[in-house]
């Protein structure tokens, strides 16, 4: 039995040490905001947050997690960072196909809690593992200077 405090919440969840986060919070918990991409920890599809840092969840073993919170992108929003990246991302209209915007937006809200306000070599790395299939790198990058003055 693994316990997990997952968006200021504590859930017990009997999966085996080694099951990536990702699958507990899916499959176990049904927060299903947080997707599936690639598996191997590169397009950043799956990133939640542990202790306020950006990790991606399919490469985690929910075991590694210890005592340490885990917020989703459901929970994202109650963090001003993360209210001012939602808000700036709907104002820019930057989604497409949506299916990488819950792993941006996780990304994004961590470099503002770190960085109120990142220029555009600091959005870049902040933001390189997350991968756009749709490319919408530009709205993404305004969108975060949006918040940083909001």
């Amino acid at each position: 039995m693994i316990d997990l405090t997952i968006n200021g919440q504590t859930h017990s969840a009997d999966v085996p040490a080694d099951m990536p986060l990702l699958w507990v919070l899916r499959d176990i918990i049904g927060l299903t905001g947080t997707k599936f991409g690639c598996g191997i920890a590169q397009c950043g599809v799956c990133t939640v947050h542990l202790d306020g840092d950006p990790v991606r969840s399919c490469v985690l073993p929910a075991g590694a997690v210890g005592n340490r919170p885990i917020t989703t992108i459901e929970a994202v929003g109650r963090t001003p960072e993360g209210a001012r990246i939602q808000k700036a991302w709907l104002d820019l209209e930057v989604v497409q196909c949506g299916y990488c915007q819950s792993g941006q937006i996780m990304s994004a809200t961590a470099l503002l809690a770190r960085d109120p306000a990142p220029d555009d070599a600091a959005i870049d790395a902040a933001m390189a593992g997350n991968i756009c299939r749709c490319g919408t790198y530009p709205r993404i990058r305004a969108a975060i200077k949006d918040a940083a003055r909001a």
